[in-house]
């Protein structure tokens, strides 16, 4: 199965073990909760799926690489005791808790979060003293003497012996207490995840042309090579980072992240090709609504490749466009109802005002409010944190409400507010300020719709790249929220003709061919 598939079933396996029954029992005891091991090689994305399952369920996730454990560190370090057998003492051996297990009990104290995944990685890799414990911990889920807390379910995951030396095949009484998910590599899986996280995309672009070269990993004369992943994510973040401090990104850079020679050389000199499209073609100038005559004219004569890629740059930046819009509105979303409990709050201040020694003492009121709304907004993006279960999306919404609230009891402070109503006006007016920029915004990336479709149509008429640009808004999550939220006449007008036309057939023949 592919990453995508394994995801979906351990985030419905995650839900079924934590169902409880009308006594607030679990419904499947503990001894029956199997584990699940998922084994796929290096880099495909095992540990990202955990943390979007634990983000998703609201769940609190900790994770832990097997290989850096020996048995003391897992199972806890001995201690003497003194214990009571029949009217007399002996000393007993004892045992500290796991730091696994503590680990685990931190997380829930820390958090509030009483339910969670332990994810442990490289579980095939163990140590050759700590292996016999395994069998114990995954049948009870129990280290040494100590028990995973209830309510939290076992994930494992490890690489397959071809990848990893270090690894020890499991026996049959040990597989048969796990739940086994085989996952292989799928470019077209991982490219739903890579457009969502925003990738750079002259990698998506080059992937989408080279699918092959997404993951390889091989012996060659000169050892190993590899190319996974993570190794094209990690150089997306590096390839934002040198363009932001304009520096070139040549060779000598992607194979810190690519150890493939070949896949090196090809993918630097697309790079450099693509920026030589984003300046040759100006960007900027088609998605304002007036691409330069002779763009149009080249984008007509262009191979397929140098089409893929035009269209792919355009598609970026809108998309992160419609992105940034959608995330606004869920801020705006949660701003209003901060907004609604200062407007509660001023009217119950004036209807007390008669017991009030000042009109000031409203003002105060509501900067206490704005204090306390924004340091539970902190404490809640902490726990979250602590507990692994925050998107990056949600991370940057609560940073810009906590932002906003503490620079609007800032200003009022300081301002010139003398009751309650002034200052609920005040708080008000700034967040119909941020209201107008969205509302501008949107117009904006609606207009960068239309010039995007327009351009498309005039460069392309009735080609692939029309039947690419309407999937692609189609399957990336942003683009479809903002569509079906704000609309686009010209994207309902083709995705209606592309579904509902005589060419049906040949479409899905096409797509087929595409990859997409």
């Amino acid at each position: 199965m592919n990453i995508k598939q394994a995801k979906e079933y351990i985030k419905n396996s995650v839900n079924l073990y934590l169902k409880k029954n009308e006594f607030g029992e679990y419904r499947v005891p503990v001894v029956r909760q199997r584990p699940i091991f998922l084994l796929g090689a290096p880099g495909i994305g095992k540990t990202a799926v955990m943390e979007q399952i634990a983000q998703e369920l609201g769940v609190a996730l900790v994770s832990y690489s097997m290989t850096h454990h020996t048995r003391q560190s897992a199972l806890g370090l001995p201690f003497i005791t003194q214990k009571t057998y029949g009217g007399r003492q002996y000393q007993v051996s004892e045992y500290t808790m796991s730091e696994i297990i503590a680990s685990v009990y931190d997380t829930m104290e820390e958090s509030g979060i009483r339910e969670g995944i332990l994810f442990l990685d490289e579980i095939n890799c163990v140590s050759e003293t700590l292996a016999p414990s395994m069998l114990q911990f995954l049948q009870y889920k129990v280290f040494g003497r100590h028990q995973v807390p209830e309510g939290w379910v076992i994930v494992t995951a490890g690489n397959p012996a071809e990848y990893n030396k270090s690894v020890r095949e499991f026996d049959v009484v040990t597989m048969d207490r796990l739940k086994l998910l085989e996952v292989e590599p799928d470019f077209h899986i991982w490219k739903e995840y890579a457009r969502d996280r925003r990738l750079h995309p002259a990698i998506i672009n080059f992937l989408d042309l080279k699918k092959e070269y997404f993951y390889r990993i091989e012996m060659t004369a000169g050892g190993r090579s590899y190319v996974t992943a993570r190794g094209w994510e990690d150089l997306s973040s590096m390839l934002y980072l040198y363009e932001e401090e304009q520096l070139a990104a040549q060779e000598s850079l992607v194979a810190q992240y690519i150890r493939n020679p070949r896949i090196v050389r090809e993918f630097t000199a697309y790079y450099d090709l693509f920026n030589k499209y984003k300046k040759d073609y100006r960007i900027n100038e088609i998605l304002e609504g007036s691409a330069p005559v002779q763009a149009i004219a080249r984008a007509k004569e262009a191979a397929f490749d140098e089409r893929l890629s035009l269209l792919g740059m355009l598609l970026d930046r809108v998309q992160a466009d419609m992105k940034g819009v959608m995330e606004q509105a869920a801020f705006l979303k949660d701003l209003q109802t901060c907004l609604k409990a200062v407007k509660g709050q001023v009217v119950t201040s004036a209807a007390d005002g008669d017991r009030e020694p000042a009109s000031t003492a409203q003002v105060e009121q509501v900067l206490s409010l704005l204090d306390r709304m924004a340091e539970g907004k902190k404490k809640l993006l902490e726990n979250l944190q602590t507990a692994n279960s925050l998107s990056d999306a949600d991370r940057r919404r609560h940073l810009k409400l906590i932002r906003f609230l503490e620079e609007r009891r800032k200003e009022l402070y300081t301002g010139d507010a003398v009751t309650g109503e002034e200052a609920f006006a005040f708080v008000k007016g700034k967040y119909d300020a941020c209201v107008t920029g969205m509302r501008q915004e949107t117009e904006k990336v609606q207009k960068e719709l239309s010039a995007l479709f327009a351009f498309v149509e005039e460069a392309f008429a009735r080609g692939n790249e029309l039947l690419i640009l309407v999937t692609e808004l189609t399957v990336d999550d942003a683009s479809a929220e903002f569509i079906a939220t704000f609309g686009s006449p010209d994207y309902q007008r083709h995705n209606q003709e592309l579904m509902l036309s005589e060419r049906s057939d040949d479409i899905r023949a096409q797509i087929a061919e595409l990859g997409l």
